[in-house]
């Protein structure tokens, strides 16, 4: 039987979690994040990195644990139940069936405030048109088109935090080093909890690591600590940056809070540097949806082979060798963003997301202190206490999502619930275990 080789290092690993995530993203959702603070945005990133960093221990605990490629549903199957281990990946199928939607509607949002002549829904068309093509022909051409654009993003993201830090350093009533973009008269709890729930967005991906599970050097602890890793690093740079950024522009008055990042770069850099940073930006969101849509698309199609979803559609390859149904789907499903504004589609997914980590959470608990017994003085803060702060984090970001997002996140829940009753035969049998290392 063939066998993926194990080539991967801690540095590879977590260099993968940071790319995957995307870390410009904390540009295209700023405008947002300040009008929802009121002027907090470093704040909210705190929020979410501290809520984060619970979760992302209660993932590298459950990676030890199983050290398989699954994630939410694998560790949520084997530590609770097969059902809910279905809804588990059921939320998770809800990011990447999402994902690419929300990346593509930020980059059209920045590239019709650039070219206000030209509507919106003519770059959304764009972006799914293009990446649906390219992941149509295959992941060789998608990979060579990443990796030569991947570095162009953190160029930029480094050009705007110096920029920042120069335009403020020359402004003699501006102090460099202070608490103003952390707290303000204007900001309280709920507008940063509000503001933090969005946050999580940036986040996404941090457990993404666990599918390399096959590919890494001892991976019972290499993927643990690559988790924390990713989730450390990636906090500290979205802390950084927005402090920078809401230090160069405290106003949380924006033409569109959508593409606020422009009007920023504008002020601290001119005409020259916002072509620059819309270029870098573009780039971050289509290399981001080039890697969202292919990943989904392997995750229906690995659902359909393991008969989760019908197999005469997920199934099928085309003449490249790719899942072209569930590629083409997931250009559908995206279409969604006509209609949808940044906030929205960003919590929506968020929604997903909190519903599978509050499951991982439970799982560490089952796992460790009900299953295990793990009960010492050591255990208890470990397995029950960590877990429980993670859990209740999760879920009071996912009930201060938007209002219509919440909506939209109970109904595709419902879906899934109504879908395993239709799988299982009214919940009397098991539903089909997918089988990640044939993906």
């Amino acid at each position: 039987m063939a066998r993926l080789q194990r080539t991967l290092s801690l540095g590879s690993v977590v260099l993968f979690g940071i790319a995957y995530m995307t870390p410009i993203i904390v540009l295209g959702t700023f405008g947002i994040l300040s009008t929802t603070t009121g002027g907090a945005v470093p704040s909210a990133y705190v929020v979410a990195a501290i809520a984060m960093l619970f979760t992302a221990f209660s993932y590298a605990r459950m990676a030890a644990a199983f050290p398989v490629a699954g994630s939410a549903y694998s560790y949520v199957r084997k530590a609770i139940s097969p059902k809910l281990g279905f809804l588990a990946g059921w939320a998770v199928l809800l990011d990447y069936l999402f994902l690419p939607m929300a990346i593509w509607l930020i980059g059209a949002a920045y590239l019709a405030s650039a070219f206000p002549a030209i509507p919106q829904a003519v770059w959304v068309l764009a972006f799914i048109g293009v990446t649906t093509l390219i992941n149509v022909v295959g992941l060789k051409l998608a990979n060579t088109i990443n990796i030569g654009l991947m570095l162009v993003q953190f160029l930029v993201l480094v050009a705007f935090v110096v920029l920042c830090i120069h335009y403020v350093a020359g402004d003699a009533t501006q102090a460099l080093w202070t608490l103003k973009p952390f707290f303000n008269g204007d900001v309280h709890l709920p507008m940063v909890m509000g503001g933090a729930a969005i946050a999580c967005y940036s986040f996404l991906g941090f457990d993404a690591v666990s599918t390399l599970t096959e590919e890494t050097h001892e991976p019972r602890k290499t993927i643990p600590k690559a988790i924390l890793l990713i989730t450390l690093i990636g906090g500290a740079i979205f802390i950084a940056v927005s402090y920078f950024v809401q230090l160069a522009h405290p106003s949380i008055e924006f033409q569109s809070p959508d593409s606020a990042a422009t009007e920023i770069a504008l002020n601290i850099g001119g005409d020259l540097f916002v072509t620059f940073f819309l270029i870098g930006l573009i780039v971050g969101q289509f290399t981001s949806g080039l890697s969202a849509q292919a990943s989904a698309s392997r995750l229906l199609f690995a659902m359909g082979r393991d008969g989760v979803l019908p197999q005469g559609f997920f199934a099928r390859l085309g003449r490249f060798g790719t899942p072209v149904n569930s590629i083409v789907l997931c250009g559908v499903v995206a279409l969604l963003a006509l209609k949808l504004d940044v906030t929205t589609s960003t919590s929506f997914i968020n929604f997903g997301a909190f519903l599978a980590f509050s499951l991982v959470n439970l799982a560490v608990i089952f796992h460790y202190w009900i299953n295990g017994e793990k009960r010492g003085g050591r255990e208890l803060l470990l397995f029950l206490l960590c877990p429980l702060v993670g859990l209740v984090a999760d879920l009071w970001l996912m009930i201060s999502l938007d209002h219509l997002a919440i909506i939209l996140g109970l109904s595709w829940l419902s879906l899934g619930v109504i879908y395993l009753a239709a799988l299982t035969g009214g919940f009397r049998r098991q539903p089909p275990e997918m089988d990640f290392n044939e993906a």
